[in-house]
């Protein structure tokens, strides 16, 4: 137990560090192309296990597969990489944190699943910390447009869940993550290439493009499952209470990014309403 606990707070620090990442990398490549690169060296990474069961992929999969990777991780990880480019690196974080409120929202909505009374009452309280956090002001910049960003990527990553859950189940989950990865970097290669930047790209971008892709993509996604496997999702979940103090953590100790009071209240409301709507 004390192992999985450790790796639960890596994973954590991890997926944090992947705010940090972007917001160091994104000015030099630009949204769009250092999203490419996250894509190809996450579904590269991850490329054996896909191999090791490639039998189980038919073709008539391939379509849903790839909507599901844009849906997953192609937008998401765009209105992720646009945000870091307006806002420190604890805005995306802390907005990373509605993920499991919208993935109840959108069953609701779109899939006519029950909403229990503390949902609904988590739900509300999540949105108030989003409005919260948009409404503050880091450095005498406004973030409200990376927040609702931050929240839109929430809201893709639910959507995204329930489809997975409802088309792609049964598929071994690490050689699935290399295919969706791998489709979502298809769909996005024209517009990498479009906008490409002119200028020599620093090698620290290049390395902090490189750490997105391999660590917190690859690397993470292997953690994660084995998690999953060692302890249940239900426990993996709790994940989820960890990106967004290490994500604010890390902007503040390498970034010198400020550490807001709408900043604390937000992530205090978001964490405490997901805390509320998995009771």
């Amino acid at each position: 137990m004390t192992s999985s606990i450790v790796q639960l707070i890596v994973l954590g620090a991890i997926w944090g560090g992947s705010f940090l990442f972007m917001r160091i990398a994104v000015n030099d490549f630009g949204p769009v192309p250092l999203v490419e690169v996250r894509l190809v060296l996450g579904s590269l990474l991850l490329l054996p296990f896909l191999w090791r069961d490639r039998a189980k992929f038919t073709l008539r999969r391939w379509p849903m597969m790839a909507l599901i990777g844009a849906i997953n991780s192609g937008l998401p990880f765009l209105l992720f990489a646009w945000g870091a480019e307006r806002a420190p690196a604890g805005v995306g974080a802390i907005a990373n944190g509605m993920t499991a409120l919208c993935a109840a929202l959108v069953g609701f909505v779109f899939f006519h699943e029950k909403l229990r009374t503390n949902q609904s009452i988590a739900l509300c309280a999540g949105f108030a910390g989003i409005i919260v956090l948009a409404s503050g002001k880091m450095a005498g910049f406004s973030v409200g447009w990376a927040t609702i960003a931050g929240a839109l990527a929430s809201i893709l990553y639910g959507l995204g869940l329930h489809m997975a859950r409802r088309h792609l189940a049964g598929l071994p989950s690490a050689a699935l993550a290399s295919v969706t990865l791998g489709s979502a970097a298809l769909l996005a290669a024209p517009f990498a290439f479009a906008t490409w930047p002119d200028r020599v790209i620093p090698l620290n971008s290049w390395l902090s493009g490189a750490a997105l892709g391999v660590l917190c993509t690859g690397i993470a996604f292997v953690l994660f499952y084995r998690l999953i496997a060692g302890i249940g999702a239900n426990r993996t979940s709790i994940v989820t209470y960890l990106i967004p103090p290490f994500g604010v953590a890390w902007g503040a100790l390498f970034l010198g990014e400020p550490v807001t009071i709408s900043m604390i209240i937000a992530c205090a409301m978001i964490l405490g309403s997901v805390a509320l709507s998995q009771r």
